[in-house]
């Protein structure tokens, strides 16, 4: 039986590597990309990434944007309540398996395979790595032509200047050697504007950095909104 799958899509370039790798394997069909978002402000939730920019990606991709409204504050029980009806609506649609572009993190892994125990979707880990691996596959991505920037710092454990930086061989030369290269612990999140899953790349423009609930933010917004400030396409 051919998998039909949806892809957990954060809008970063964990997410646009996984949809980069799941289209190598032949057989495969992708039924949609999977963001959840803050229903309040529009935005994904961690990388406050504009959900107007999402659609932009999926429209870019040529797949079908899931898109899942989340209250705000939203409790754990009611994103899981709300994740349920979504993986119901996935098998009564024939979807086979959810995949996650997460790296290392067990606990993460141990936590989405509990979630579709028993759902009869399973999900998969495409583009699993050890800790040890995470600097080569930065560069694999980079080298690839993946283009992506900054836009969530954690300041506790990276510095704030690096909010709004395109992700490129100059930023990983110049993260410590405390933060992962590809921020799978937190230190930080990213929007991919342009990968070779993209039929075009997605005009933008970096936008303020602000402090908000104990993280650095930078908006990046369509290039059209924002013609007097820095373009990054």
């Amino acid at each position: 039986m051919t998998p039909k799958l949806l892809l957990s899509w954060s809008s970063g370039k964990d997410s646009a590597w996984t949809l980069h790798t799941l289209r190598q394997q032949p057989g495969v069909e992708i039924a949609g990309l999977l963001t959840t978002y803050n229903e309040t402000n529009q935005r994904v939730a961690m990388h406050g990434v504009r959900m107007e920019l999402v659609e932009q990606q999926a429209q870019a991709a040529g797949i079908p944007l899931w898109s899942v409204p989340l209250p705000f504050p939203c409790s754990n029980e009611q994103y899981e309540a709300i994740m349920r009806e979504v993986i119901a609506r996935a098998k009564r649609e024939g979807v086979t398996h959810i995949a996650f572009g997460d790296l290392f993190l067990e606990d993460i892994r141990a936590y989405r395979e509990r979630m579709m125990e028993g759902t009869g979707i399973r999900p998969l880990f495409p583009i699993w790595r050890t800790r040890q691996d995470t600097r080569a596959l930065a560069q694999e991505m980079l080298q690839n032509k993946l283009r992506t920037v900054l836009t969530t710092i954690d300041p506790s454990r990276l510095d704030p200047a690096f909010a709004g930086r395109l992700y490129d061989e100059a930023l990983l030369n110049d993260l410590p050697e405390s933060v992962d290269p590809c921020g799978e612990n937190g230190e930080f999140h990213t929007f991919c504007f342009d990968a070779p899953i993209f039929s075009h790349p997605i005009p933008i423009q970096i936008g303020e950095t602000v402090r908000r609930d104990g993280f650095v933010f930078t908006d990046i917004l369509p290039a059209e909104k924002a013609p007097s400030r820095r373009s990054v396409v």
